[in-house]
């Protein structure tokens, strides 16, 4: 058997599957992942500022005009489309199958395929909030305003985005309910993350179920914990998958 036909069957044999994913779920819809956008956003705006500091809290206070010209450049992407991994996951939580999806990315594609249960632990670029009056904008109504840093025509107070920035900590419901969705399953999948970003990375280690799936194209530090690696790219696995459980 296979590695496409071992996951398969666990798929199958499954009824509480969570999938735990990062920016490689999103880098076939046209997303780049973080430090690639950040860096060729140095070498375009040859910028002296590290994308940790251009998405800190303090950096954003400080300087709102060069973290929303990085902000509205290179982190949000309204034209991306889910790709297979996305659908397919969508498809096992229709199916009954996949009971959570969490992820670290922020762009909202697996709401847009169809995913109902997903956890955002760093939030999402299509919620936005007045800092002042805390008056909700959504994506569309943020894109369209055109001045540097936009602002609440209601109050004056900045509208930032309801992403979580470098200093700032994650929504502690959001964790919780993560820690718990992972501690429940039977098959823990993997995909697209580095396993490097803390706190999040570390919430696979709460998992206690039968087998771990790793979907990444390079070594992580829980690769000795899986039980099947994959090193192709996640849409291509997705994709394949589809038709063998078909």
């Amino acid at each position: 058997m296979d590695q496409f036909q071992q996951l398969a069957s666990w798929i199958k044999d499954s009824g509480n599957i969570v999938f735990f994913g990062g920016a490689g779920t999103s880098t076939e819809s046209g997303i780049p992942d973080f430090r690639s956008a950040a860096g060729l956003y140095q070498t375009q705006h040859n910028s002296p500022y590290p994308p940790e500091v251009m998405l800190s809290r303090s950096f954003f206070m400080s300087s709102p005009d060069i973290f929303f010209d990085f902000y509205r450049s290179k982190m949000i992407h309204p034209e991306a489309k889910p790709n297979g991994a996305h659908r397919l996951l969508a498809k096992l939580e229709d199916e009954g199958k996949l009971k959570a999806v969490i992820t670290q990315n922020i762009d909202g594609l697996h709401q847009i395929a169809g995913s109902r249960r997903v956890l955002e632990l760093h939030g999402s670029i299509h919620r936005n909030y007045c800092m002042g009056c805390r008056r909700y904008y959504s994506l569309e109504e943020w894109l369209a305003m055109t001045e540097a840093v936009p602002r609440c025509p209601d109050c004056g107070g900045i509208i930032k985005p309801d992403v979580v920035l470098y200093e700032e900590a994650l929504d502690q419901e959001v964790l919780v309910e993560a820690v718990d969705s992972i501690a429940r399953a039977d098959l823990l999948i993997i995909g697209g993350t580095s396993l490097t970003v803390h706190p999040a990375a570390s919430l696979v280690t709460y998992f206690s179920g039968r087998h771990t799936v790793l979907l990444n194209r390079d070594p992580t530090p829980y690769d000795e914990q899986a039980d099947l690696i994959i090193t192709e790219r996640i849409g291509d696995v997705m994709g394949r998958l589809q038709g063998l459980l078909a």
